[in-house]
């Protein structure tokens, strides 16, 4: 059903414009308030009888919702139970979510999204978004018509070869795109009513999902090669063709597949990629934070890499851009950055190795200096003991990465060594932020991809900071969308970084936390946003216009959680 947001010209007040009236508002999410319809409007909306006669406020419904959420007993069953609150009742569900934002994010997103990606073809209810299979080939444009929203600001995309650390999930996958559209709406008010989850379903090789009776999804193996990037084009251009000025996030594909489609796209329309460009917003805005306790410049910092990702990949390019805005060449800021993977210290006469581990890769003389057992496999011990590194990063995806070796060692080359496991889900983090601290006596500066609860040691609490994309691409998505830019760069993300770090606050830092409050997650996104159109228009991607009255620009576009009466205008 489509509906308008109108302003009645006398009183100034929005108004929901509605074409149908009766069972047809209750049975659509995005207009139902469900107990909370007045009296007027039960009466005008032909809603009379369908509805108990008490009229409830919002903060009564938050309270029946609450109630009922904190009555479920495992996290997939609160999982379930707010996807069924937003399937009735978008606006209610983002209320909740907003009063209870730092207990429910973990829910709808990381880490218990990765769960119900797991399980997505058992505890599937009803469809949200689009799914384009490729025997939609030849028609993409069509099913892409399909939607109700005519000009939506951003679409979030995956193939559901790579969810978080979990692996290829196929069309399960589908739970990664309606989450983080949901967190752009959350964090940063983008409205719900212009964004669309989309799965583009190849088939899968999870044996497991292939082998269910109920799996949703092609019951194939993943088509590869020169046909799947067909599809890929066929897509885009559908993309471009139906929805010209919507942004397109990549999410969750296949190292090698990602790196691809963010490259040969980036410059035909409005695109980027979480995992890579988020990713590296959020740590860059962490280490920013960092540094402000020790004291040191990013040019002067040493970084070790525990895992050689698309991630990695995307977080060490935009290190070496933070380093050359600090005054190093190319050259040297690449030479302060080294890459560990499963085969150890990424080495340059390796054979095999990809573009990004081969531009990290550290030459042979060098290696040759080294201590340690075997010049061809350098693990991460004998890298951090040889290399002495100001920084480790963690993005293996191998719980238990950091040992406890390696920590202690961190400890003996630095005052204050920044330790940032950052895999996800929980499960899959490169070490338990207790640990760390332990092992470093409490002075490790340490941020984590998953959330955790604060540690106290020595009669002091850590609060441990999470490096949660939520932090920058619900900013940048609003930045963008606002500015109406037609590009998304690297650089936008370094502002976004540096708009993030400039929003911790002394007493985040004093108590060892490098990102700021969940709590504050609006105001933070409304900085990000706004650097990020101030970089658009520097850049030449945006109307320079646009920065008059900037900050309220950017605040009124942002959708608030409230009930708007309703009119019926059919």
């Amino acid at each position: 059903m489509k509906f308008s947001i109108k302003i009645d010209q006398a009183t100034g007040q929005k108004y929901m414009a509605v074409p149908v009236r009766g069972r047809a508002l209750l049975f659509n999410y995005q207009t139902n308030k469900g107990t909370a319809f007045s009296a007027r409007e039960r009466e005008e909306l032909d809603l009379e009888g369908l509805l108990p006669p008490q009229i409830s406020t919002m903060k009564q419904q938050l309270d029946r919702t609450y109630e009922n959420f904190s009555g479920k007993t495992t996290n997939i069953e609160k999982f379930i139970y707010l996807t069924a609150l937003q399937d009735r009742n978008e606006t209610l569900y983002y209320r909740l979510l907003l009063e209870h934002i730092e207990e429910m994010m973990p829910i709808v997103y990381t880490p218990v999204v990765g769960e119900a990606c797991q399980k997505f073809s058992h505890i599937y209810r009803r469809g949200r978004g689009i799914y384009i299979s490729y025997n939609d080939r030849g028609k993409i444009a069509r099913v892409l018509k399909n939607t109700s929203i005519e000009n939506p600001s951003i679409i979030v995309v995956t193939d559901g070869e790579r969810i978080l650390g979990l692996g290829d999930q196929g069309a399960g996958g589908m739970g990664i795109p309606i989450g983080k559209l949901c967190l752009y709406t959350l964090c940063a008010g983008v409205s719900p009513y212009s964004t669309i989850p989309i799965t583009l379903d190849v088939g899968t090789d999870n044996e497991e999902r292939l082998e269910d009776p109920l799996y949703i999804g092609l019951r194939q193996k993943r088509i590869r090669g020169e046909a799947y990037q067909a599809f890929i084009d066929e897509f885009v251009g559908a993309v471009k063709e139906v929805f010209p000025h919507v942004c397109l996030q990549w999410e969750d594909f296949l190292k090698g597949n990602a790196i691809r489609q963010l490259n040969r796209f980036r410059d035909e329309l409005c695109s980027f990629n979480d995992d890579i460009q988020g990713t590296a917003g959020v740590v860059a805005a962490g280490l920013y934070s960092a540094l402000r306790i020790t004291g040191k410049s990013m040019a002067g910092q040493k970084i070790v890499f525990a895992g050689a990702g698309a991630s990695a990949q995307g977080v060490s390019d935009l290190l070496v851009a933070a380093m050359k805005e600090d005054g190093l060449s190319e050259r040297e800021a690449v030479q302060r950055i080294w890459t560990v993977d499963s085969k150890g210290l990424c080495i340059k006469d390796r054979k095999g190795l990809d573009d990004f581990k081969l531009k990290f890769a550290r030459p042979g003389a060098e290696i040759q200096n080294y201590a340690c057992r075997n010049r061809s496999a350098i693990s991460l011990e004998e890298t951090i003991d040889n290399v002495k590194p100001t920084i480790l990063i963690g993005t293996s995806g191998t719980p238990g990465t950091f040992t406890e070796a390696a920590v202690r060692k961190m400890a003996e080359l630095n005052a204050r060594p920044i330790i940032f496991p950052l895999s996800n889900p929980t499960s899959k983090s490169d070490a338990v932020p207790s640990d760390v601290l332990s092992w470093s006596e409490g002075r490790a500066i340490v941020a984590t991809g998953s959330p955790f609860d604060p540690v106290e040691l020595g009669g002091k609490r850590f609060r441990i900071g999470q490096a949660n994309n939520a932090l920058i691409f619900p900013g940048v998505g609003l930045g963008v969308t606002v500015a109406r830019a037609r590009r998304v760069t690297d650089s936008m993300f370094l502002d976004a970084a540096k708009a993030m770090a400039a929003m911790v606050t002394q007493e985040d830092l004093d108590g060892n936390a490098v990102y700021p409050d969940l709590k504050r997650i609006r105001e933070c996104s409304h900085a990000v946003a706004c650097a990020t159109v101030r970089r658009a228009v520097e850049e030449g991607h945006a109307d320079g216009k646009i920065l008059e009255n900037l900050e309220e620009t950017v605040r009124r576009a942002m959708w608030t959680p409230e009930y708007l009466p309703i009119l019926y205008e059919g």
